[in-house]
């Protein structure tokens, strides 16, 4: 396992145990019958009780919304509270005020390892003497897939900045850098199940840069923006290296689709993002599509894919708050063939892509004044139903820093 993901998990475990009190928070707010005009940050318990504590944090809470109203246009997203932002995996989450920029630096490390066929799991050997190869009767060709994916690492380094010429208006844009490590095994000849050897395949590189804007969609309870996104075709799609057949020969060949930097395409990528909070509780919700704008220079597209995701935070003070998110994401098959790409390996088959995954996040966002934010995320799979065999996800790590003037 990733060591980074390995450490992560307890301290991530942690964040979750304030959560409980989110239920009898949201239902106190409710019973005292609080105003709430979608903008200013309120104060539950300062009316609850006469507790000096509670009139504390109700003072604490007071300020940081009148801060965050301070300017034409602000919302719950831009204000100087921790909790103004979503979890940090949510993209385009929040706008800014009129002539207000974000910078921003995410790190993103996802663990996949071992198999699934559909929604259950399969091991190395069966695939290797039983799934059926694309390419069998074509020449040097099995009939089963004899050489399988065990394990995979990909990182990526997220640059981000954000500006908005008017209150109602968000303009983004995101540079990704990729690197990612594949481990096989390789069965020799063409039946049986005696292992040949192993190898590992590498990439690095720029991915896929992002260009979008967020757009105000006025409402009278919380706050909304459309989302368009456009993803250029940056990203390498002739990346090689060398591999283990099981002929026992090593030659250089173009990677399968999972190992390329890069979609080929220009993607559109629509999508719709609520916020709203009441106290120290946030409620959220985005839908986000990726849409393939045709087919790329070596003959194939990625299949289109669509994103929902809800989420829950609750603010200890101002400036530390914890979140719990769900994620649906499903993606197509890819369409078309890559005739560079042919090999007796589950990744190197279009209809052996896509799938479901429903992914739980636990999340921790920490202002520190100055317009500096630290925040971290991370997610497991609930539930995985995958076009397989696939390689299966079993965490992924996002953690990052946002600077806003």
């Amino acid at each position: 396992m990733n060591p980074i993901l390995n450490a992560a998990a307890p301290a991530a475990f942690l964040l979750c145990l304030p959560l409980s009190a989110l239920a009898c928070e949201a239902h106190l707010a409710h019973a005292d019958g609080l105003a709430h005009d979608g903008h200013a940050a309120h104060a539950p318990a300062a009316q609850r009780a006469a507790d000096p504590a509670d009139a504390r944090t109700a003072a604490l809470f007071a300020a940081a919304g009148a801060e965050a109203d301070a300017g034409p246009g602000a919302e719950p997203h831009a204000s100087a509270r921790a909790d103004g932002h979503a979890p940090l995996g949510v993209m385009g989450d929040h706008r800014h005020a009129a002539g207000e920029f974000m910078l921003s630096y995410r790190y993103m490390a996802m663990r996949m390892a071992g198999n699934r066929d559909g929604d259950e799991r399969i091991d190395a050997d069966t695939i290797a003497t039983t799934v059926p190869n694309r390419f069998a009767g074509m020449p040097g060709m099995p009939p089963t897939l004899r050489v399988v994916p065990l394990d995979m690492d990909m990182e990526m380094h997220m640059l981000g900045a954000m500006y908005a010429p008017s209150d109602a208006l968000t303009l983004m844009a995101m540079l990704p850098w990729l690197r990612k490590e594949m481990a096989h095994r390789t069965y020799q000849g063409g039946m049986g199940d005696t292992v040949l050897g192993t190898f590992v395949t590498e990439v690095e590189g720029l991915g896929d840069i992002k260009l979008g804007g967020l757009y105000e969609v006025p409402l009278v309870q919380g706050n909304a923006h459309f989302n368009l996104g456009l993803s250029l075709p940056t990203g390498s799609i002739e990346e090689e290296d060398q591999v283990l057949t099981p002929m026992n020969m090593r030659p250089t060949l173009r990677l399968p689709y999972p190992m390329q930097l890069g979609s080929g395409t220009y993607d559109l990528q629509p999508g719709f993002t609520w916020f709203d909070r009441k106290g120290q509780v946030g409620l959220g919700a985005q839908y986000q599509a990726t849409i393939r704008l045709g087919r790329n220079d070596a003959d194939y597209r990625l299949g289109h894919a669509q994103t929902l995701t809800a989420w829950t935070s609750w603010a200890f003070d101002p400036q530390v708050s914890s979140s719990l998110r769900l994620r649906y994401h499903e993606q197509g098959r890819i369409k078309g063939q890559d005739r560079r790409i042919m090999a007796p390996v589950q990744t190197a088959d279009p209809d052996r892509q896509g799938g479901e995954w429903l992914d739980l996040g636990l999340g921790m966002n920490v202002a520190l004044g100055g317009g500096h934010r630290l925040a971290a995320e991370l997610l497991w799979p609930l539930h995985q139903d995958l076009n397989g065999p696939q390689m299966e996800t079993d965490q992924t790590l996002i953690v990052g820093w946002q600077y806003a003037h």
